[in-house]
């Protein structure tokens, strides 16, 4: 029996067509959105690259610019099938094209509801990107002078800025790095040979954080050196105090803010799936209405439309059975092969020895 059985006169096919045809060009519509989104999120990433590992996170923009380019050319394939199928003459052309055609959509449909996916599970690999390469960046903090680094304060300071965060997890991230630059450091000071004998990697270690780190909206000036210390500071304590510092990362900052674009892309891309699926059952429903017409030349005549000719069972059943069909072949072609080397092999040894 088939799956979703749909009776159609000529009236019904043609509202049919009509209407696809208009869902077609909102799938066009759809598709430059999904492009837009893509492009996007490619130029958010790309702004921050300095602070990220790896370019793994750029897999959903180039995955949804993809998305976007085959939507748009299949729906535009598609609304093009649909305005000729109101021509017999006109339609002909099409028809051998259609299955095949419908089967492509129906691997775009599988790709494109993975991507969705993708938008919602990316957190946890955006997560130690972002936890990498905030790490790493800090530590150029200070090349103010390196070449290719000398523009990562800047980067920092305009990131702490924007986001509101301080560091990779916290303020205190800030006092594990040197990030003061040894060009600004008086080597001849007691208290500098002090901080630098302090520890066994030689750096210039403070309880500071980069101007960046302060918030401007605390009514008290901001406290960004000797930031532990409570007697270097009068009515003080760094433990029970709100400090005028930023309290949070810079990772779980940038985190929020990809992690919450990206979801809201991936809720857009499910819709945009929905759609497509809806417009892939209405040309299959068209595509077997046409070709079951009885009488092709009396087009008023009624004709069925169907997704599955047997049942979701049924189908399933003969698919196996032409898996199966076909890897039984290519073992015996395989065994064929083998056997036709063999014999190719054995005939030489049988000349030298007559």
């Amino acid at each position: 029996m088939a799956l979703l059985k749909v009776k159609f006169n000529q009236k019904k096919r043609v509202k049919l067509a009509q209407g696809l045809w208009l869902m077609n060009w909102f799938s066009v519509f759809a598709g430059i959105i999904v492009f837009s989104m893509g492009l996007f999120l490619k130029i958010e990433l790309r702004k921050r690259s300095e602070v990220m590992d790896n370019s793994e996170s750029h897999f959903v923009p180039n995955s949804l610019i993809l998305m976007g380019i085959l939507s748009c050319a299949f729906n535009g394939f598609a609304g093009k099938i649909c305005y000729d199928s109101l021509d017999p003459a006109k339609f002909a052309k099409w028809k051998p094209l259609l299955k095949p055609y419908l089967a492509l959509c129906f691997f775009f449909n599988i790709l494109l509801f993975f991507v969705a996916l993708i938008c919602f599970l990316m957190r946890g690999s955006l997560e130690s990107t972002l936890a990498q390469g905030l790490k790493n960046s800090m530590k150029f903090y200070r090349d103010t002078d390196t070449p290719g680094r000398c523009f990562m304060k800047k980067t920092i300071d305009m990131l702490q800025i924007e986001f509101k965060c301080c560091g990779n997890n916290g303020f205190k991230d800030w006092f594990e790095i040197q990030w003061i630059s040894n060009r600004y450091l008086d080597f001849s000071s007691k208290e500098v040979k002090d901080r630098i004998k302090s520890n066994v990697d030689g750096r210039y270690l403070v309880d500071g954080v980069p101007f960046s780190c302060c918030n401007p909206s605390s009514p008290r000036p901001c406290i960004q050196y000797q930031v532990t210390n409570n007697s270097a500071h009068y009515s003080y304590d760094y433990q029970t105090e709100e400090l005028n510092l930023w309290g949070r990362g810079c990772r779980e900052a940038l985190l929020h803010y990809y992690s919450s674009m990206m979801s809201s892309m991936g809720a857009v891309v499910l819709l945009v799936w929905l759609f497509e699926m809806s417009v892939m059952v209405g040309l299959r429903l068209l595509h077997t209405s046409l070709e079951s017409i009885s009488n092709p030349e009396d087009p008023e005549c009624e004709s069925e439309g169907w997704i599955l000719e047997n049942s979701l069972k049924d189908t399933l059943k003969s698919a196996l059975e032409s898996l199966k069909k076909i890897g039984k072949f290519n073992q015996v072609e395989a065994g064929a092969e083998g056997a036709e080397g063999e014999e190719a092999g054995k005939t030489p040894a049988i000349t030298t020895v007559s």
